[in-house]
């Protein structure tokens, strides 16, 4: 399997999707997947206490490390392709539920104390690494937990520089250029923080109106124009960034016990998801039709994400799959 650099997408690419690669050899579920936002890079964390690291420009494992004293369940690259955050699964009594970790010679560079629940958020934290080096915003990263906290860290220290408490669990995201984050609660509030001065207050709140679901996951479009907001009840919405707005709403059969996962294409005129029956859904966001439904051959779908570069989504269970266009496109 060879990835494609990334095209302009249309229906027919999107439709002609098909299984690239396939890496069965998980002895548990995969928790979560993350892309390196400028390498051609993919980390995956597992029920099996690994972290592994792909090559996804030939879908090839390079790297696979095991924690058992702390486990693996969120994870997601830094600034560096080397470098990666990851939270635990056990001892989370401790003062270790948090780690930097280098994937380069397998350290901790440091652990972060506060949680003491496991991390609510399929984001659960999303670093600040696209502003200027002189903002140090390229250090800044957030955690929400289902203590109903969502806390912001330095990578550099130990301490929490700042915590917001919140009614409900939060699912917390960066825009794709660092200055607003947002948090996402029970009965569909969403609040907009100025990533400068989050110790104010929100500047802004929308209300998804009809739905008193959780939200399981929250993500801004590369251009920040739109979020993409999933409920436990199996709703997806497209809202308008500036105004909350609902743009368009996709709807899947319940799956209990399943939580879904879906995504925004680069260009942000598609959606993904994954579903409790194991199928793959897409929709055109500009026409609101599904125009793609795939089995997944690998079960219900834990993790799903679009590769930031490439002609590609990754979609994991207890074993994790590469999609990329057909040879017939």
């Amino acid at each position: 399997m060879a990835a494609a650099s990334l095209p302009q997408l249309d229906d027919e690419i999107v439709r002609g999707m098909a299984i690239g690669a396939v890496f069965t050899d998980y002895a548990g579920k995969i928790n979560c997947l993350d892309f390196h936002r400028k390498e051609d890079l993919l980390v995956t964390s597992s029920e099996d206490d690994s972290i592994r690291l792909y090559n996804i420009t030939n879908a090839t494992l390079t790297k696979t490390t095991y924690h058992r004293k702390h486990g693996a369940d969120r994870v997601c690259f830094t600034h560096h392709p080397s470098s990666i955050l990851c939270s635990s699964r056990y001892n989370l009594e401790s003062a270790e539920s948090l780690r930097y970790l280098s994937l380069y010679d397998n350290r901790c560079l440091r652990y972060f104390k506060g949680h003491k629940e496991r991390f609510a958020c399929l984001f659960v934290f999303v670093l600040l690494h696209f502003l200027c080096v002189a903002t140090n915003s390229e250090w800044q990263m957030l955690r929400g937990s289902l203590d109903h906290s969502v806390r912001i860290w330095d990578l550099r220290v130990n301490a929490c520089q700042g915590i917001l408490r919140l009614r409900g669990r939060p699912s917390v995201a960066y825009d794709q250029q660092g200055l607003v984050f947002a948090v996402a609660m029970e009965g569909g509030a969403i609040k907009l923080f100025d990533s400068r001065s989050y110790d104010k207050g929100p500047f802004d709140t929308f209300l998804v109106g009809g739905d008193t679901a959780e939200v399981s996951d929250i993500k801004f479009s590369n251009d920040g124009k739109s979020m993409l907001l999933t409920t436990t009840n199996n709703h997806i919405y497209v809202l308008d960034a500036y105004g909350g707005d609902k743009r368009c709403v996709f709807s899947l059969e319940p799956s209990p016990n399943v939580t879904n996962e879906a995504a925004f294409t680069p260009d942000g005129q598609y959606v993904i998801s994954g579903s409790g029956d194991g199928t793959l859904h897409a929709w055109n966001i500009n026409t609101v039709q599904e125009i793609a439904s795939w089995n997944s051959h690998i079960g219900p779908i834990t993790a799903l994400k679009w590769a930031p570069r490439r002609a590609m989504f990754a979609t994991a269970s207890t074993a994790l799959t590469f999609w990329i266009p057909s040879q017939s496109n």
